[in-house]
């Protein structure tokens, strides 16, 4: 061969070899080695290198050595011999690594007579060896000559392209063929950026060009395979009792000559066959994940595809490989599953497509009718099978891909083919059921689930679009959206489904924080609640018998309660009936859950036509709390307390929580109510609070605790009935709460009962009059509460503290965090309320807030107490600002100001870790409410508030990497400039009326042009969320205030800032954001389109590194002068690109090349 003769025509490449790669030549001190001899000592190089015992450092020496060994002029010859000669799987993939870097990145400098010699020797060196190399070394070398072609075809490389076609075509090749095919739809379609983008798109339109010869070819491999191990001769036909093609497959498939094409045996085929079509399939997944909906993809090929999808749910073959034992059986029925799902991945690919052509509808509609004949095929049910052993015995792969194929065809396709009239989907959705409640994975059974839901989905959406047409939608599904309605509800009870459900499991978290077991329940009642809102009378019909036998159970518990020595205790012992009991709680516990998420479909307009129901419910939910609280079933004692104790806590619970739901329709009961002066409401809500309050106690279990606070909480901030205060258990709750010797709840707990009391105070009640809501009581009971919650707080004296404390510093700390927390949930709840709750709350928490202003000096080395108080007083700005007045607001903000020097901030940003800078961020949070506030109350501080920010903090955090305090420095830049615009720039009307376009008078232009600057430089840092944050801010100044056309930017800052973000984009540092810089970039540009085209651009390209002056002018030139946004952000991607790839060109070339 024409390379041996000229393997060391090159000295130098032969003396790196022999001094910088071969260590062992060395020593023998020899100038020049044989080619044996070369690749003996790169053999032990590589063997050295990958063994278990080299060090680090040594695999670094030998690393640097191979390296430098790849980027001399002419090493590729050494790797072609070493190709052909060596067996060392190490040294041939090395040896393909060099050939990859020199294609790759320094192809441009390889003189054009050492191109043809590579393009000639490497597929000879393919064709001679391809069944010798190992499968990994094949592919590799596939690609390296591929991306030969990715450079070269087909100008250079023109046969390409034919000699894939001619290696399909040819027997012994055509599996080499099919991965070469593969391969370059993987490397030519969707090409990496190390191309311009002119060429990306020649070698589409290449390819293109081959697409329906390619297809061809695969068609005509698949088919000829199939019909030649078919043996449909000596098979006789099914017989009619077999139930493969009744009146669903009739109506599903259009011709009688369809079904019985698809009711053909499946072959039986050898491994080469198997081997060839599954990787024909691969090709036509991959092919079909780019080309266009179209033509090419024709009947014959897409009725292949779904033969070979029938190997998936071929059970027999599976069945014959494992009876018949040997391991290569069973490889060979793995096979066959195996092409099953690659023709299902096809067929998804095509699925995928939601532009689909009008042409092509009728092969979708010919595609989905197949699929649901193996769908039917899948789910039917005879004497030897049931569905789910049939489901358990396929590939789980092929069960994904087959749920996939229903997903996309329900949310992308079904609104376009439901109006066919040949595709039953009624039938459709009766084979989906059998398929859903047949799953044999959990996970499984979610995804169709998740198919349930989006179908649902688009029943009701299309009903809200065509209201006239409802009840004749309602009525073509009304039988299957009741079948799944019962189905989903007997899955969720362990009376029906006890072996499945018991193996789910209910203690390790996800990532969404909920275990398995509620993951399960949450998307089960997610679809009852779908069913429901489509067919209410229905669901609730099905619903409410199925609670009240559950509840019959538990309500029935209180006469096998018997007195024992240490308290009560459950008489119910033997194990069988502590099992049933057991699942009977556990039933009871969901279906309490799903009651309750069927609330809101009570509410709102459907309040008095549900009314009944609604109320039947709320009725029982009541009495099951009640009982629970007075009988003490938390507390009993049971023959199983580790299962049936929790149970019992959990139902206790959930009841409540079901009865908190209905806070909403109470609250609408209650404005009626309120009307009709019935007594009905008010012995409802008095009960509640009789079954609630007995739970307020620290001797209740947490998770009993923690839902009697919250059903509290939502009947004072819900409901809020004007007699709320005044009912007995409630007053006790008061009582206990404001008692100083009462212990003290779990913080959590404490917190919610508290928010509960203070509401029942403030807000108003709904449907009275001012005069009717009883103000001046509920302030002074207020002012009671909030005097009793901070009694210890107020005695923490600003001086005595300084002086000398006289209780510990870690007892004082938790005075704050106890008092501080309370008092700020206080806060946040009336935030959003009336005037008048808000006032009551100030003057009740007036106090309480001057001792914080107090203490807080006192403090300011502590940060955690810094922390709690600045979280406090942010709320008490947000909330409460204007009930607080000028004058101590200011003081509040001045003491901040004197407060945080320059030396504190470093000290609580550089010293303090994380929450000295939450201290720092808080701060920030509170000027950015200040710099908000309208009018011209706060204007005064706006000159400190900024040289705090860009004189203090700003040169602290600017070069740090962390984006610690970052965000919220940011953001009170952004809220000075949005909110503050005309410290700025002032402008009448009456002036630019006058000056008709001229400019704004501008005002502390160098603060103004120092918080530009600093935008600027946060756009080089690489926190990706901070620049995403910061662009979004410049670009709503712009639409809200035109900043890119103010003077002062549009002249000084404009270019500079499009440089920069044409730099990012360039350095590829922010790719996730590609598309809203480069709409930002538009913006600006837009400002000034002459200036940018005819200035900026050839400055721009002219202060580019890397790049020579005619591919400066090629890129200039292909910058179209385009000035709408899609071709613009286009141009400014093609140049990005195409600049990229000329400096990824130029250091590929060696040193001391003239470019021409």
């Amino acid at each position: 061969m024409v390379w041996e003769c000229s393997l060391f025509a090159d000295g130098l490449c032969e003396g790196v070899l022999t001094q910088i790669l071969l260590l062992q030549l060395m020593r023998e001190k020899r100038k020049w080695a044989s080619e044996e001899t070369s690749l003996r000592a790169l053999e032990s190089l590589m063997t050295e290198f990958f063994h278990d015992c080299t060090t680090n450092e040594r695999k670094r020496e030998i690393e640097e050595l191979l390296n430098n060994f790849a980027q001399q002029v002419g090493a590729w010859r050494f790797c072609l011999y070493f190709l052909s000669s060596t067996r060392n799987d190490y040294v041939m993939m090395y040896s393909l690594t060099v050939f990859e870097n020199l294609i790759n990145k320094m192809w441009l400098g390889v003189p054009s007579q050492d191109k043809m010699e590579i393009r000639g020797c490497l597929p000879k060196l393919l064709l001679a060896h391809h069944k010798t190399f190992p499968s990994f070394v094949r592919n590799k070398l596939c690609k390296v000559i591929v991306d030969i072609g990715r450079q070269d075809w087909p100008m250079f490389y023109h046969d390409f392209f034919t000699n894939i076609l001619q290696l399909i075509q040819s027997p012994v090749t055509t599996p080499l063929g099919l991965i070469m095919l593969k391969t370059t739809s993987e490397e030519l379609a969707c090409p990496r950026e190390d191309l311009s983008v002119a060429r990306k798109e020649e070698l589409r339109k290449l390819l293109l060009d081959q697409v329906q010869t390619v297809l061809g070819l695969l068609t005509g491999i698949l088919e000829s395979v199939w019909d030649k191990h078919s043996v449909t001769a000596a098979t006789p036909p099914p017989s009619p009792t077999s139930g493969e093609s009744g009146d669903l497959l009739s109506n599903l498939l259009q011709s009688p000559s369809s079904a019985k094409l698809l009711n053909q045996p499946i072959p039986i085929l050898d491994v080469e066959s198997e081997y060839i079509c599954s990787l024909a399939l691969e090709c036509l997944a991959h092919l079909f994940s780019w080309i266009p909906l179209s033509a090419s993809i024709t009947p014959s090929l897409l009725t292949t595809i779904f033969h070979f999808a029938r190997f998936g749910c071929d059970i027999r073959a599976r069945k014959m490989a494992s009876v018949n034992g040997s391991s290569q059986n069973c490889v060979l029925g793995q096979e066959r599953g195996r092409l099953g799902v690659l023709a299902m991945s096809c067929i998804n690919e095509l699925m995928s497509k939601n532009c689909v052509p009008m042409e092509f509808e009728e092969y979708l509609l010919r595609m989905f009718q197949q699929t649901f004949y193996l769908l039917q095929k899948i789910t039917k049910d005879n004497n030897a099978h049931t569905v789910k052993s049939r489901l358990e015995e396929l590939d789980e792969s092929y069960i994904e891909k087959f749920t996939d194929f229903l997903r996309l065809f329900v949310s992308v396709h079904l609104r376009r083919i439901e109006s066919y009239s040949q595709f039953p989907v009624v039938e459709f959705l009766t084979l989906l059921f059998k398929y859903t409640f047949h799953q044999p994975t959990h996970e499984g059974y979610f995804s169709c689930l998740d198919i349930w839901t989006l179908f649902l989905d688009y029943l009701t959406s299309k009903i809200k679009s065509r209201l006239g047409d409802k009840e004749a939608v309602l009525n073509r599904y009304e039988d299957a959206l009741v079948l799944l309605l019962t189905e989903v509800l007997n899955r969720i009870q362990f009376r029906y489904n006890q072996a499945q459900l018991e193996e789910l499991d209910d203690e390790t978290l996800d990532d969404d924080q909920q275990t398995e077991w509620q993951r399960y329940l949450r998307q089960s009642l997610e679809v009852v609640a779908k069913v429901m809102e489509l067919l209410p009378t229905h669901a609730f019909s099905t619903l409410f018998p199925v609670l009240q036998d559950n509840l019959d159970v538990y309500l029935g518990l209180q006469q096998f309660i018997v007195t024992s020595g240490s308290g009560h205790r459950l008489n119910i012992t033997a194990e069988n009936d502590c099992r049933r009991l057991h699942c009977s709680l556990r039933d009871l516990s969901s279906l309490l859950q799903a009651v309750g998420r069927l609330a809101e479909y009570f509410t709102g307009d459907m309040f008095a036509a549900r009314f009944n129901d609604a109320l039947t419910v709320v009725e029982r939910l009541v009495k099951v709390t009640l009982y629970g609280s007075q009988i003490k079933l938390y507390n009993i004692e049971t023959a199983v307390p580790s299962v049936l104790k929790p149970d019992l806590i959990d139902v206790h619970a959930q009841s409540l929580a079901a009865l908190q739901a209905y806070s909403h329709w109470l609250a609408q009961y209650c404005s009626e109510a309120h009307r009709q002066n019935t007594q009905q409401f008010v012995t409802l809500i008095s009960t509640t609070m009789d079954a609630v309050t007995p739970l307020i106690s620290t001797k209740v279990q947490d998770k009993l605790l923690l839902s009697a606070c919250h059903l509290l909480v939502s009947l004072a901030t819900t409901v809020r009935p004007i007699f709320l205060i005044s009912i007995p258990s409630v007053q006790k709750v008061f009582n206990r709460i404001t008692d100083a010797s009462a212990q003290r709840l779990v913080d959590k707990a404490q917190v919610l009962v508290c928010r509960a009391l203070s509401n029942i105070l403030l807000l108003p009640c709904a449907n009275l009059s001012e005069s009717e809501q009883q103000w001046p009581m509920r302030s002074v009971n207020h002012a009671n509460l909030i005097f009793a919650l901070s009694r210890d707080y107020r005695n923490l004296k600003p001086s005595a503290v300084a002086a000398q404390r006289k209780m510990p510093l870690d007892d004082t700390k938790v005075i704050i965090h106890q008092t501080l927390s309370v008092l700020e949930d206080i806060v946040e709840s009336v935030s959003g309320e009336s005037t008048k709750s808000r006032q009551i709350c100030y003057q009740s928490l007036q106090e309480s807030v001057q001792v914080s202003l107090a203490l807080f000096p006192a403090y300011i080395h502590q940060s955690d107490v810094t922390d709690e108080m600045l979280s406090f007083f942010l709320t008490l700005f947000r909330g409460l600002r204007v009930q607080m007045g000028v004058p101590f607001t200011e003081q509040i903000i001045q003491t901040f100001l004197n407060m945080f020097t320059r030396e504190q901030l470093a000290e609580s940003i550089l010293h303090e870790g994380s929450t000295g800078c939450r201290v720092v961020e808080k701060f920030l949070k509170i000027l950015q409410v200040v710099v908000q506030e309208p009018g011209q109350v706060f204007k005064p501080f706006l000159p400190s508030i900024i040289s705090l920010s860009m004189e203090q903090v700003y040169p602290i955090i600017a070069e740090r990497p962390s984006p610690d305090v970052k965000a919220e420095l940011f953001e009170l830049l952004f809220r000075i400039l949005h909110h503050n615009w005309r410290y700025f720039f002032k402008s009448t009307v009456l002036a630019s009326v006058q000056r008709g376009a001229a400019e704004e008078q501008m005002e502390n232009e160098p603060q103004f042009s120092a918080i530009m600057q600093a935008f600027g430089q946060s756009f080089l840092q690489p926190d990706i969320h901070l620049f995403k944050q910061n662009l979004f801010y410049l670009e709503t100044l712009n639409t809200k205030q035109k900043l890119y056309h103010k003077k002062i930017f549009r002249t000084t800052m404009l270019f500079q800032f499009v440089n920069v973000l044409l730099q990012v984009l360039v350095h590829k540092s922010h790719d996730l954001l590609q598309e809203e810089i480069g709409i930002a970039i538009y913006n600006m540009a837009s400002v000034d389109f002459d200036g940018f085209f005819a200035a900026f651009l050839p400055e721009f390209l002219t202060g580019c590194d890397g790049v020579d002056a005619n591919q400066k002018n090629v890129l200039g030139r292909n910058f179209k002068m385009d000035r709408d946004l899609p071709s613009f952000t286009q141009n400014v991607h093609r140049l990005v690109n195409d600049l990229q790839y000329y400096r990824l060109c130029n250091d590929s070339l060696p040193p001391g090349t003239v470019k021409l």
